[in-house]
């Protein structure tokens, strides 16, 4: 029988053998150069190349262009509308994606990491697995989703330029932009993207998003344009929770005073319900 020292040690040197051996499998001239910091070009809007709010002339059924009417009603009376970012819950796919903070890429053998300044980060699996078998079963939804990726090398020159990502299994609520643009409930969304780096103009970076929901007449594609950060820019700590005034009760929004105090959000709005407190006289 194999003494316990000799098994720790073959054990040892299997681990270590398998990490070499995947290092060496990764290839880094066979990957693109996406270093540093990006950040979106055309500010908070999902389609860059469009007005914002009714500019943007999302794809929407009758039903959910009702919802973001009533969205922009709310908003232009002081509310928040269908952005439920106010609450700081994560902006989740597709909209994740407008980077108004920079984000960068960790590339990976098996996983592409997409780390961002002020969200959650993205896994984007590259191994080959597929959705007949991914995620498994039993895995919890998550608003930036379950994401699966494939390198495409499409000009033949040996180094892979596009990456092709396909996502699914989100949780909501979530919205596609500031605006409150809506996906449908049943958060059935799959976002397809063409992620690539700008041939002729290497400071820029391109993703090629469509977005197919139940709340839409067809898919809609937009093409987001993202600029590469200068190299001695910091990342800073972004937290939304920090400073944020909001206060959400209920179906209500109200905001918080600079002294303390629960203010109205919306002109003549009610006050939340305050049963389970003791009443008492205003202060002077």
């Amino acid at each position: 029988m194999l003494s316990r020292k000799l098994m720790g040690a073959l054990l040892t040197a299997a681990f270590l053998s398998a990490v070499v051996t995947e290092a060496v499998a990764f290839d880094e001239s066979k990957y693109p150069d996406w270093s540093g910091q990006w950040r979106v070009v055309g500010g908070n809007r999902w389609d860059p190349a469009k007005p914002q709010r009714r500019g943007q002339n999302p794809p929407l059924t009758p039903e959910y262009q009702a919802i973001f009417e009533a969205s922009m009603a709310d908003q232009d009376a002081g509310g928040q509308g269908n952005d439920f970012r106010f609450r700081c819950l994560p902006a989740g796919m597709p909209r994740v994606m407008t980077a108004i903070f920079p984000m960068e890429f960790v590339i990976l053998p098996k996983l592409t990491y997409i780390i961002f300044e002020s969200a959650m980060p993205r896994r984007i699996y590259t191994d080959g697995r597929d959705f007949s078998h991914w995620p498994k079963p039993g895995t919890e939804p998550s608003f930036v989703g379950y994401s699966i990726g494939k390198w495409i090398d499409e000009d033949g020159d040996g180094r892979y330029d596009v990456l092709e990502v396909e996502t699914r299994h989100m949780k909501g609520p979530r919205a596609m932009d500031q605006s409150g643009i809506p996906v449908h409930e049943n958060n059935s969304t799959i976002v397809k993207e063409r992620l690539y780096r700008d041939k002729e103009k290497p400071e820029l970076f391109h993703d090629d998003v469509t977005t197919i929901d139940d709340a839409f007449t067809h898919p809609w594609t937009v093409k987001k344009t993202f600029r590469r950060e200068a190299d001695d820019r910091d990342w800073y700590d972004n937290v939304c929770e920090e400073g944020n005034n909001y206060v959400a009760i209920g179906k209500d929004v109200y905001f918080l005073s600079g002294d303390g105090d629960l203010m109205p959000a919306k002109k003549d709005q009610e006050p939340p319900n305050l049963k389970y407190f003791k009443h008492s006289a205003p202060q002077k």
